[in-house]
């Protein structure tokens, strides 16, 4: 069982060490969700006197106003033979055998993190004491609550003093040990209000009597310690300490625990109390108790922190790897970065992520609707057949055929399809560019640097538009081959006219007669929706091979190359981080450590149910 105890001191340190010591975080406190049993008295209490006793030496700081300004957290070891010694956890494998060096250290201490002032910190002191005498036992002691502010204090003290106990022992794992002078009226008792604020039941609070011995001659304090007034859950426990006097004398700690018991087992008041009084009995019981406390507490613990990992763990990941301090690295984690991004992207393209469909609605709606509002048939009217083909026979009309007329009629006609042409490129290249978006949106490392981002965003676009301008030539170079060559063989398969059936007495303003000319429109809006049709199929092709098959074949490359010329002033300026961020991965990772070696340490101590 003794194992247990060691288990939490180990942790405490741990949790200290890495700053997680029960002050408010967004970050899970592990702290929080260990037992531990946290002293609370008022100033002039016995506070000091009732720890110096279950240690069995003198080593706490003493004087007058608030010589408590830091939490203390006193870690007891028993020893079974060997010189006693102390340890602190910020002075590592130094050990103190002089215990006036040790109350010393702990002014020290608290001189460090408070300055010399008379202000307070929620900071941990930690010490372990190793000795024969002691029972393994964990005690946090807490400033001692006060209702004045002494000089070079802010009125502000008697309240934070309380905050910061009241935050300690309002947690649901902490034991209270409420220290109350027997002289004084426990109405009063600073330390009995604040428990029983925090814990009404009584079902955590341990009260401890002091000055007993103190007590006005004939009165006593046997109601209370019987449990018949002010009623906890345990008995209370009442102490004797060594008076100021003996404190002055330097009488021995051993001496005065002796004359302790004897006070106990000779008082008429007190005798039958004899057996459950005292501090090396309230050292005992706490031992106990917190034993049995822990044991309750182990697989709540387990659970919480197989939790917190996989919750730390998590997060960290969405938060991405740190930076690596080279060029070389920085470099590789760039590379690697715009490699996730780009294979995001061609998912995108492929449709093993939305949005690519995107772009066959081009080729199968918008396109063909395009080109379906030219309307050629309106743009091959009567009037405009008879006006292209007579400006094409000039002063001498064709003998056959109006050869130069028909051409003139389809070029008109297909010089149209550029437009549509045009408008499947651009609509093509603003889905591509809308899927740079989603793919930079949906690499969490690119959300991590917000400088890479805009850089690859930008390259990304840049990419595109070459590769728009190039579809655009190639797509409309299909259109101009079109008005360039007729195919022959459509023309050849239409049925000949003998003659052109005009009339010779009209002017030559009107050579066709109507039916000719309608014939010939005909003719033309065949050959126009023949090629349209045609059009309507190769257009995808180029818009796909300029376009789609160049963004998913070669849309960083550009990129890269640039980025291989940075020196690494420039790579780190690509790879600078939100300092928010920076800190939360940081933090993050000093939690995930602590619950790790948690983890290890709880696994480890063999317990019995």
């Amino acid at each position: 069982m003794e194992s247990l105890i060691s288990l939490v001191n180990r942790l405490q340190r741990a949790c200290t060490a890495l700053g997680d010591h029960g002050e408010e975080s967004a970050l899970p406190t592990l702290w929080d969700s260990l037992p531990a049993i946290a002293v609370v008295g008022g100033q002039s209490s016995g506070k000091s006197s009732v720890l110096e006793s279950i240690v069995g030496k003198d080593f706490l700081p003493r004087g007058s106003g608030i010589v408590t300004r830091r939490p203390l957290v006193l870690q007891l070891h028993r020893i079974d033979e060997g010189r006693e010694y102390a340890e602190f956890l910020h002075l590592p494998r130094k050990k103190f055998t002089d215990f006036a060096l040790v109350r010393k250290e702990i002014q020290d201490e608290t001189d460090r993190e408070t300055g010399r002032t008379k202000q307070i910190s929620s900071v941990p002191i930690h010490l372990s004491i190793y000795s024969p005498n002691v029972v393994n036992l964990t005690l946090i002691d807490l400033p001692g609550l006060t209702k004045v502010a002494v000089e070079g204090q802010p009125d502000s003290i008697v309240a934070d003093i309380e905050n910061m106990v009241r935050s300690f022992i309002e947690k649901p794992n902490c034991i209270i040990l409420a220290i109350s002078p027997a002289n004084q009226d426990l109405a009063t008792s600073d330390a009995i209000k604040i428990a029983r604020e925090v814990d009404p039941k009584g079902e955590r609070t341990f009260g401890v009597l002091t000055k007993i011995d103190l007590m006005d001659k004939g009165t006593d304090a046997v109601d209370i310690l019987e449990g018949k007034s002010y009623r906890l859950q345990y008995p209370w426990v009442g102490v004797v300490n060594r008076s100021q006097a003996d404190i002055n004398k330097n009488v021995d700690m051993i001496a005065a625990r002796r004359r302790e018991r004897e006070y106990f087992a000779t008082s008429p008041d007190y005798k039958h109390l004899a057996q459950r009084m005292g501090s090396e009995y309230l050292g005992k019981m706490l031992s106990k108790h917190l034993e049995s406390v822990i044991k309750s507490r182990i697989p709540g613990l387990q659970s919480l922190v197989g939790k917190t990992i996989a919750e730390l763990e998590a997060e960290l990941s969405r938060l991405g790897k740190p930076v690596a301090a080279d060029a070389g690295g920085k470099l590789y984690m760039i590379m690697e970065i715009c490699r996730g991004f780009d294979q995001i992207y061609k998912e995108h393209l492929d449709g093993v992520r939305p949005g690519g469909e995107r772009i066959y609605n081009v080729f199968d709606n918008q396109l063909p609707a395009a080109l379906k509002r030219l309307q050629f048939d309106k743009q091959l009217s009567m009037e405009n057949v008879r006006k292209l083909i007579t400006e094409a026979d000039g002063y001498q009309p064709h003998l056959i055929a109006p050869e130069q007329g028909y051409r003139r009629l389809i070029e008109s006609s297909l010089v149209s399809i550029r437009g549509p042409a045009e408008a499947a490129v651009d609509a093509v290249h603003g889905i591509l560019k809308e899927l740079v978006h989603k793919a930079i949106r949906e690499t969490a490392e690119l959300r991590q640097y917000p400088t890479l981002r805009s850089e690859v965003g930008n390259a990304s676009f840049d990419s595109l538009e070459r590769m728009r301008e190039e579809s655009r030539k190639a797509t409309l170079k299909l259109v101009d081959m079109e008005c360039s060559y007729l195919t022959v063989d459509f023309f050849r398969k239409l049925p000949q006219d003998v003659e052109k059936g005009g009339n010779p007495t009209h002017s030559i303003f009107d050579r066709y007669n109507d039916i000719y000319l309608r014939r010939i429109g005909s003719n033309v809006l065949a050959y126009v929706n023949m090629v349209s049709a045609s059009l309507r199929n190769s257009i995808p092709k180029s818009i796909v091979y300029c376009q789609v098959r160049e963004a998913k074949r070669s849309l960083l490359d550009h990129f890269f190359t640039e980025i291989g010329k940075k020196e690494l002033k420039e790579l780190s300026n690509l790879l600078n981080e939100d300092p928010a961020v920076m800190e939360r991965r940081a933090a993050l990772a000093k939690r995930l450590e602590l619950y790790r070696n948690a983890q290890s340490e709880i696994d480890s101590v063999a317990w019995s149910k």
